[in-house]
């Protein structure tokens, strides 16, 4: 997956003239502070330069989880049409781009940012995501908010791995209230963002929400510790992003997790959710499954189940199973 072209072509231009040594070494103490999970009272992205060093290093990965992430509501979801957003934490925008790039009745955001440094560089790249009208507002995520009307669209990505435990649940309230139709929530695919995740899911659900993704039902979450839910998607980087994070390979692979919940129920309900990479050899697929009754299983399919076997051959890490056909 790639950035959209007008937001690559701003992105480049924004970081014209930075000196690479100077940009590798404020990428790498952003990454030491996300991989830490530092909380120490700073913000992450408090200076122009790390606000830079995440343009170039994280904007990217955080970009293909949101999107991938929007592409699990549009499947389950195709009457979801949204024309109105609010994203909290809203960084650089990676919400408002990959909403624009899923949606493009898109015609409002409200953008919710409490570092001066992103908001500055967000409201720069915003100019470029006509007809989108949007509009950054300063804001601390835990703090006093402008006044705003719900919007069908409510998003908080990479968020909640900054802040303290108890700040999760009266955020998720808040976020709710404003949430006209559909919150979604991007965390890393950690083990400690996967429950995070859990915390949200639960007290959405204490709240009436339907899940829509990724979960397939209401029940208690099968999987236990070691294991823990997520997914990834495939990220190509540029020339840039590869000297900046002092990689070889034209591609990372992002991990996260997320949580899609409406006031309204899918229309397209998934059997089950394929919680791993499909193990895949001659005539035969193993899928782990996370399925609509709350239960955890692997299923094998070899030819010999026929249209069942077609289906799932075609199916990949994170995927919502349809009802597979029955055997010929």
């Amino acid at each position: 997956m790639e950035l959209p072209a007008a937001l690559r072509q701003a992105v480049d231009t924004l970081l014209e003239g930075v000196p690479l040594a100077t940009l590798k070494q404020a990428a790498e103490t952003l990454s030491q502070r996300y991989r830490a999970e530092t909380r120490d009272g700073r913000l992450h992205l408090a200076d122009d330069l790390a606000a830079k060093a995440y343009l170039a290093t994280r904007l990217p990965a955080t970009y293909a989880a949101v999107r991938a992430s929007f592409t699990a509501v549009e499947d389950a979801r195709n009457d979801f049409v949204p024309r109105t957003l609010i994203d909290v934490g809203a960084g650089p925008g990676t919400a408002l781009w990959a909403a624009r790039d899923c949606w493009p009745h898109l015609a409002e955001a409200a953008l919710l940012e409490t570092s001066p440094a992103i908001r500055a560089i967000g409201s720069d790249l915003a100019r470029h995501a006509a007809p989108v009208a949007s509009t950054y507002l300063a804001a601390d995520v835990t703090g006093r908010w402008p006044d705003l009307q719900a919007a069908d669209l409510v998003t908080l990505a990479y968020v909640l791995d900054e802040l303290p435990p108890a700040e999760i649940e009266p955020l998720i309230d808040r976020l709710w209230a404003l949430t006209g139709d559909m919150l979604v929530i991007v965390e890393p695919g950690t083990p400690a963002g996967w429950q995070r995740i859990l915390a949200v899911r639960t007290r959405l659900l204490t709240q009436g929400a339907h899940l829509i993704a990724p979960c397939p039902h209401r029940e208690p979450c099968p999987l236990t510790e070691p294991d823990w839910c997520h997914f990834a998607r495939r990220v190509a980087r540029s020339r840039l992003h590869r000297l900046a994070k002092g990689g070889d390979v034209p591609w990372e692979d992002e991990k996260f997790i997320f949580i899609a919940a409406s006031r309204h129920p899918a229309r397209a309900a998934a059997a089950a959710r394929v919680l791993a990479p499909p193990q895949t050899a001659s005539g035969r697929v193993r899928l782990k499954l996370c399925e609509a009754d709350g239960n955890l299983r692997d299923q094998s399919l070899t030819r010999r189940d026929g249209n069942a076997f077609k289906v799932a051959r075609r199916l990949d890490w994170g995927d919502a199973l349809p009802a597979l056909p029955p055997s010929t």
